[in-house]
């Protein structure tokens, strides 16, 4: 299947091209029929699949054929670091079509929200935002969404995660009630499904790959204590091949700590953390997506807010506390088909959640070898900032080099 099969607009499909989009990837070969016809759809598919392309493409098509004077599509997304990504991606595509587009989030300045109110009263055609600053524009009465058509909740398990429940059934409150509505979400516990049967009306339904990494990811991971992490990294990055790198850690305290680490030997890299200002990290991630920052290191909350092609390596400093939040975190590799390498820290204190993780992927994940010079790095009392195993002896899993007969290579 092609892009050509769809039957989109002329101007469109001259943006698709115009991106390099060659072939629709699984969810998007599934969902563009669907939403084509006019029907809600619940689609659960994972980061890095293409479920952008997937509902915007669609919306763009519909919207490119009808009256272009007013607010069509409302995207709701829960970062501004998506909604802005998600803005890109239409612009985009939309460049040939006339069809205008905001990006409405929270933060910034007094002229940041005139912008954003001047670009509304404009009637755009498409707004994303995070419910959150859309809902201080609803109840100020300047956005009026009389002629909706399309809503879109991208990432909603995760809007969920963030507390936006409430205020999601308040936006809702203010559509029409006659649209079309589509959920993408990459995960689908019961909360997600009642929303949806609250939101919907006789969805069709799309799973693609629920819970499983892309196939193109080399899964790797090292028996470390926490000693031995810092220098395991500054060991992988340096006079490595990889050219786009992210770094996850468990918390801000820890990325800012590995960010000096790493300044030190010369790595070019840039922490991404909360206490930055807003225009600060939407530097640091378009210098990331311009391939002119090879490295950064930053905590989940990086992992669903960045879209961006050809991550080659990410590294997990820490294991996650939750298995999806790890499939969240390699998916930003091998995304759209490609190939990727993620690697995963495990001290003795997260066996119990590298198990957790090789139970939902349903397999185990292959062990390296520690680097002979780091296998004799020992660990110290107190352990790191990360609150530690001091008083636990490194044995010949955590922390030391595996015997020859040991590597079975599985």
């Amino acid at each position: 299947m092609t892009f050509q099969d769809f039957n989109f607009n002329e101007q469109l499909f001259e943006g698709v091209e115009s991106m390099g989009f060659l072939n629709p990837t699984p969810i998007q070969a599934m969902a563009i029929p669907t939403i084509m016809e006019g029907r809600d759809l619940i689609a659960c598919a994972q980061t890095g699949t293409g479920k952008t392309g997937a509902y915007l493409l669609p919306v763009l098509n519909s919207i490119s054929k009808s009256n272009k004077h007013h607010t069509s599509a409302l995207i709701l997304a829960p970062t501004r670091e998506l909604a802005q990504q998600i803005d890109q991606q239409v612009e985009g595509l939309a460049y040939f079509t006339g069809i205008s587009s905001i990006a409405v989030f929270g933060g910034g300045d007094g002229i940041v929200y005139e912008q954003q109110r001047r670009g509304i009263q404009n009637n755009v055609n498409i707004i994303v935002a995070t419910p959150g600053r859309l809902i201080a524009h609803l109840t100020s009465g300047v956005l009026k969404l009389n002629h909706l058509t399309h809503l879109v909740l991208d990432e909603a398990d995760r809007m969920l995660d963030m507390g936006f429940s409430d205020d999601i059934m308040k936006i809702i409150s203010y559509l029409p009630k006659d649209r079309q509505t589509l959920l993408f979400s990459a995960t689908m516990p019961g909360r997600i499904r009642s929303l949806a049967k609250a939101i919907l009306k006789d969805p069709e339904q799309i799973n693609i790959a629920i819970s499983q990494p892309a196939v193109g990811i080399d899964q790797q991971v090292y028996r470390v204590h926490d000693q031995q992490k810092t220098p395991l990294v500054q060991h992988i990055l340096k006079d490595s091949a990889f050219t786009s790198i992210i770094i996850f850690a468990s918390r801000k305290e820890i990325v800012k700590s590995l960010y000096k680490e790493l300044k030190g030997i010369k790595i070019d890299a840039m922490a991404f953390h909360s206490d930055l200002e807003q225009k600060e990290r939407e530097e640091i991630l378009l210098k990331f997506k311009n391939k002119q920052l090879p490295v950064i290191i930053g905590t989940d909350a990086l992992s669903r807010g960045i879209d961006v092609e050809g991550i080659d390596l990410v590294i997990n400093y820490d294991v996650p506390g939750d298995p999806e939040d790890y499939i969240h975190r390699i998916g930003r590799t091998a995304r759209a088909a490609t190939t990727g390498t993620a690697i995963t820290f495990v001290n003795h204190r997260d066996e119990r959640k590298l198990k957790n993780i090789e139970k939902l992927i349903e397999k185990p994940i292959k062990l390296m070898d520690l680097p002979d010079e780091l296998a004799t790095i020992q660990a110290t009392k107190p352990e790191s900032a990360q609150g530690g195993d001091a008083k636990r002896k490194p044995n010949r899993r955590w922390g030391k080099k595996k015997p020859k007969q040991q590597n079975t290579g599985n």
